[in-house]
């Protein structure tokens, strides 16, 4: 069956890379038809080219040799993108799912996972600073000017873990007339938001933008141990940008950002019990191990608590001369987070009530983050055959990771930031686990473009990252007893622990212009996700269980895919479309184990994965007032080699949906002779996926739609909107893990929006 079922994806590629080859050239006939009477100045009036800057350099979307999903601010704001999931939802062959606390999200693209306390597969840039923690990445988007969503291996300009894609995100940037917006909205769950922009010059050579957001909600799902809501969460983002325009030549942008979250947090529920549904109690036994079996009604004692700090100050610097363009970035960044809440089983049972014979404890993690960041390129100009950028890139980071688990008396939960508490206390530790990481990384990258033809262009990009990472244990790990004596080990306390992981990221592109408006494309290029410490003696623990395979230290991760793509656009512009095909090896895939035995997360490496996939979408103007666009992507996967369990070798990949399927249309007429109305519907389905390499359940496919309805101002001064995210209210679980743990995701949700704008 197996093997049937990969026949089948293998013809399904065939049938798509001539599909792909039939539209580019028929785009290609089709324009040379629509422009043979037209000069190229006449041709650029008819079709709007959507500019990006995917490689560095302004290019046309049909121009950069990559899958890309752009999303300029109208379409942010008529999609209703306000936070990452957004516009996730809306990219086909990409995944993304939240779950026990704000920094702890798990991105799949094209068949690449992230996992539990493991790097994303995307690099992510903000104004054109890489993100240097994935624990910044889940917060409130606004006051936006584009996303670009690149899919495919980007390593050799944008570094380690951009594997498999690069998200870029700009803000919209300081502008020379006084202008701004307020927005303020309400929604299910007691929720209330309020964002706004103001921007202008200060001078005629310094301009300003000042950004903030709040949003607060009370949750939705009920805790019937506690009697609170689940979902609770409150978050400040604030944003500042100066630009300075020395000369034409020369300028200077200081940009500033701060966020505050607090929320509670670990919302699990356990399979292998039933409870109470009025006192959350455990009062049985179940054990189905189903990721489809969703339980949004929790009952744990503790209603847990997730409070995070981040903030970053960035110095960017372009200077043009005769050669080219310098570019620095300079940043630093912190993240300051600190969790905790109920442990297994999630119940209303603790340590002086175990119930059943089970007995709830608690669970702390707290994490202190710095780093430092400079980026340095030379970018030629545009306008020659031979194009090319040569860079640095250093990077230095300090983090300190404490995690605990503690007895439940009932009493509350005391956060163990860098001491455990011992004999006595609220909730007394049992388990401490801390170390200090030093982390250095050098990297030094080129991109080189030549115009072989004027429709022929070959490039070659190339990376070397060197990741030096050194851990000191800390000497408080163990485990204690209920008066505070060291029981027992865990790894060597004190011990200070150095790796290195450095890789050459190549990538070679060529790609043929058929026509203004259509071109094919092929590339291949290796990726690189740099190794780390899983929890100190973690490996030498597990051998003593019989447990071989699980490392002190993952090993990196390579990637190496090979890509065929087109796009094309049809009808002066009204029909935009676009597809790809790929073939992607993975060594050492990540993958989280979680040691019951020793109370341990641990990433393992997967040692082979095989994944083929595709994208193909489209965009059609039906009307001036109706579009619509269709998306899908597929990736199948294969566990070709894994050691861990050998038991896995033949299946699918975990956190990996068989195919995505986004689609939706969007109509805007006037109501009147000074209103708009408008309305829009999406659609998002993800395929089906296993969570863990031995395959032991499946969730089925999810189905997710979401409505707007909103009246404008023909002027575009002031909107309307009402909104519902999940407008069917499907039930799944966000995530799974292996053993009956789940998170269940969110429920359809209503807000209603108004947006004011003014200019001076």
């Amino acid at each position: 069956m197996l093997t049937n079922l990969h026949f089948l994806r293998r013809k399904t590629l065939i049938f798509l890379a001539v599909t792909a080859s039939f539209i580019a050239l028929s785009a290609s006939a089709v324009a040379q038809e629509q422009n043979q009477d037209m000069s190229p100045e006449a041709e650029d009036e008819v079709i709007e080219r959507i500019i990006v800057e995917g490689r560095g350099r302004k290019e046309t979307i049909i121009e950069i040799p990559l899958s890309t999903k752009y999303f300029s601010a109208q379409e942010i704001s008529d999609a209703g993108i306000k936070v990452v999931d957004d516009f996730i939802g809306l990219t086909p062959g990409i995944t993304m799912a939240n779950s026990q606390d704000s920094g702890t999200n798990f991105i799949t693209i094209r068949g690449v996972s992230q996992v539990r306390n493991g790097e994303p597969p995307v690099a992510v840039i903000v104004d054109g600073v890489l993100q240097t923690n994935a624990r910044s990445f889940d917060q409130g988007l606004f006051d936006l000017a584009s996303i670009e969503v690149l899919r495919g291996p980007q390593g050799a300009l944008y570094g380690r873990n951009a594997t498999q894609g690069a998200i870029i995100i700009n803000t919209a940037k300081p502008t020379d007339v006084m202008e701004g917006y307020l927005e303020a909205g309400i929604g299910r769950g007691n929720e209330y938001k309020v964002e706004g922009s103001l921007t202008g010059p200060i001078s005629e050579d310094i301009l300003f933008r000042v950004s903030g957001r709040h949003y607060d909600s009370d949750g939705i799902f009920d805790n019937v141990a506690t009697g609170q809501k689940v979902g609770y969460k409150k978050e400040l983002n604030l944003r500042g940008h100066l630009s300075f325009i020395a000369s034409d030549d020369l300028q200077i942008d200081l940009r500033a950002s701060y966020t505050d979250t607090t929320a509670d947090a670990l919302q699990y529920t356990f399979q292998g019990v039933t409870t109470d549904p009025n006192t959350g109690e455990v009062n049985g036994f179940t054990g189905p191990n189903d990721s489809n079996v969703v339980q949004r009604r929790l009952s744990a004692n503790n209603l847990g608590f997730d409070e995070r700090e981040m903030s970053q100050l960035s110095l960017r610097v372009n200077y043009v001369t005769d050669l080219g363009t310098l570019k620095t970035v300079s940043a630093y960044d912190t993240i300051e987070q600190s969790n905790g809440g109920d442990q297994f089983p999630y119940t209303a049972n603790t340590t002086s009530n175990p119930g059943m014979s089970f007995f709830d404890g608690t669970q702390t993690q707290s994490i202190d983050v710095s780093s430092v960041s400079q980026d340095v390129r030379f970018v030629s100009n545009d306008d020659q055959a031979f194009r090319w950028m040569v860079g640095a890139y250093y990077l230095t980071t300090d983090r300190f990771i404490a995690s605990s688990t503690g007895l439940d008396f009932g009493n509350g939960i005391i956060p163990i930031l860098t001491t455990p508490v011992l004999g006595g206390g609220v909730n007394p530790t049992g388990t401490y686990a801390a170390d200090d990481n030093q982390n250095t990384a050098y990297a030094g990258y080129f991109n080189f473009a030549y115009d072989i033809t004027q429709e022929l262009e070959f490039a070659f990009a190339g990376r070397y990252d060197h990741d030096e990472r050194e851990q000191t244990v800390d000497p408080q790990q163990g485990g204690y007893d209920t008066n505070g004596n060291l029981a027992f080990a865990i790894g060597q306390a004190g011990v200070v622990n150095k790796a290195t992981f450095s890789h050459f990221q190549p990538k070679v592109t060529l790609r043929y212009m058929l026509s203004n408006d259509a071109a094919v494309y092929t590339s291949w290029g290796e990726g690189f996700r740099s190794g780390q410490f899983n929890q100190n003696g973690v490996g030498i623990a597990a051998e003593t269980l019989g447990l071989s395979g699980i490392p002190d230290v993952l090993d990196k991760e390579i990637t190496e895919t090979i890509e065929i793509g087109f796009k094309a656009d049809f009808l002066a512009g009204d029909l935009k479309t676009a597809g790809a095909l790929f073939n992607t090896d993975v060594e050492n895939a990540p993958f989280f184990v979680f040691v019951g035995a020793l109370g341990a997360q641990v990433l393992v490496g997967i040692e082979e994965v095989d994944i083929a996939g595709g994208e193909l979408e489209a965009t059609y103007a039906f009307t001036d007032e109706l579009t619509g666009y269709v998306g899908y992507a597929f990736a199948d996967s294969e566990v070709k080699k894994y050691t861990l369990d050998t038991t896995a070798v033949g299946n699918k990949a975990p956190y990996v949906p068989d195919s995505t399927l986004n689609a939706g249309l969007q109509y805007r007429t006037n109501a009147t002779s000074n209103l708009d109305f408008f309305t829009r519907l999406d659609y998002e389905s993800r395929g089906k996926q296993f969570w863990d390499p031995t395959n032991l359940t499946e969730r089925d496919t999810v189905n997710l739609v979401n409505l707007q309805v909103g009246l404008e101002d023909v002027e575009g001064q002031w909107t309307l909107k009402a909104s519902v995210n999940n407008l069917f209210d499907e039930e799944y679980n966000a995530e799974y893990v292996s053993g009956g743990f789940a998170f269940a995701a969110p429920p359809a949700i209503w807000r209603l929006d108004f947006r004011y704008n003014f200019i001076d």
